[in-house]
């Protein structure tokens, strides 16, 4: 570590001061009590031996206690250069308490923030792992049940056979549903997936999304409808196969969690003249509100234990929040528990100019 020491004259100044006034005014007393009438003397005597006594006093407790605090303080920056701190090695060494106590401090208050980062992202960690397991865990034993009964002599029964079979399929397709989202976040966030941009009508796209999911929302008898009847057409820019993706996730996501006859609406709304606001909303179960920081979590489930049964990835929410990012967008959400939720994102409007516009 190089060192720049700084140095501080305060202490010494005022100590030496006040030693040179309380040695100056105490030969001065005795010297008037012995030579009372050498005034004269007496007070040319005193200007010079003030002035020695400071000086002296000066250099020796510049020199002496400057050298006794560097040595301690020197001691206390080679052990903190061993946490290799770059806010505080690459400062010069000061002799200054006030200014050291502030510097340490400050060094101390960020390696708490840096050790309470570390531990949420060990905590993270460990329940992404669990999560991961969890989800993995039940298409692989689901495909080795069926495999293995069927090695252990139900292959011979074409009827079993075949049923089995394609129970296995679906295993297999399910971990490979997760493997691919798995690997779709991991592309968003080391940014190694390209987004095709383009521009695209985002109106006929939620249509699109609508037919693709209707029988899907017939099954909890879920209406899937626009806010607006008076949308028609708007232009936006972005990948549109990565939207679609989008929207189908949050809108599945309102099915799955949506009470049995209820609504599911998308708005389209025109938010400023560059950004277009997309909004999914439902009045299903909702979400309760110490839950919605972790909504976006790979593998977050609000319920633990009655959700898995609904199937999914875990990890649409996500997917969705990279993608949206990607784009240089926002996602947002508003949930009330019992009451429903509401999911949005922007989007880049494109140059085009239509001739009917959300209203």
């Amino acid at each position: 570590m190089k060192i720049n020491f700084k140095k501080t004259y305060k202490f010494a100044i005022k100590s030496a001061l006040y030693i040179s006034l309380f040695t100056t005014g105490f030969v001065l007393l005795l010297m008037n009590i012995f030579y009372k009438n050498q005034l004269k003397y007496q007070l040319g005597f005193g200007i010079i031996f003030i002035i020695s006594v400071y000086i002296f006093s000066f250099l020796v407790l510049q020199y002496r206690v400057e050298r006794f605090i560097y040595r301690r303080v020197k001691k206390i920056y080679d052990e903190v250069s061993l946490l290799e701190s770059t806010t505080l090695i690459n400062q010069p060494i000061t002799t200054d308490m006030e200014t050291l106590s502030r510097e340490v401090k400050k060094f101390a208050t960020d390696k708490k923030l840096e050790i309470e980062m570390l531990e949420i992202r060990e905590q993270y960690r460990r329940e992404f792992l669990g999560n991961v397991s969890h989800e993995l865990k039940t298409p692989l034993f689901t495909v080795q049940g069926y495999v293995s009964t069927l090695l252990d002599g139900a292959m011979d029964d074409k009827t079993i056979r075949k049923k089995y079979l394609k129970r296995a399929e679906k295993g297999v397709e399910r971990l490979i549903y997760i493997v691919e989202d798995l690997d779709m976040i991991t592309k968003l966030e080391s940014g190694d997936l390209d987004l095709n941009i383009t521009e695209f009508n985002i109106v006929n796209l939620i249509q699109n999304v609508f037919d693709l999911l209707e029988m899907k929302a017939d099954k909890k008898k879920i209406k899937l409808a626009f806010e607006s009847k008076n949308v028609q057409s708007l232009i936006v820019k972005g990948d549109q196969d990565r939207i679609q993706q989008v929207l189908e996730n949050l809108i599945v996501n309102s099915v799955k969690y949506g009470k049995e006859g209820g609504l599911t609406e998308v708005g389209v709304v025109n938010l400023t003249k560059k950004k277009v606001l997309i909004r999914i909303s439902d009045n299903g179960e909702g979400v309760e509100k110490q839950n919605i920081p972790r909504l976006f979590e790979r593998f977050y489930r609000v319920d633990k234990s009655g959700t898995r049964s609904e199937g999914g990835s875990g990890l649409g929410l996500a997917i969705v929040k990279h993608i949206i990012e990607a784009h240089k967008e926002k996602v947002y959400v508003e949930s009330e528990f019992g009451i429903g939720s509401e999911f949005s994102f922007t989007l880049e409007k494109a140059n085009k100019i239509t001739k009917a516009e959300v209203k």
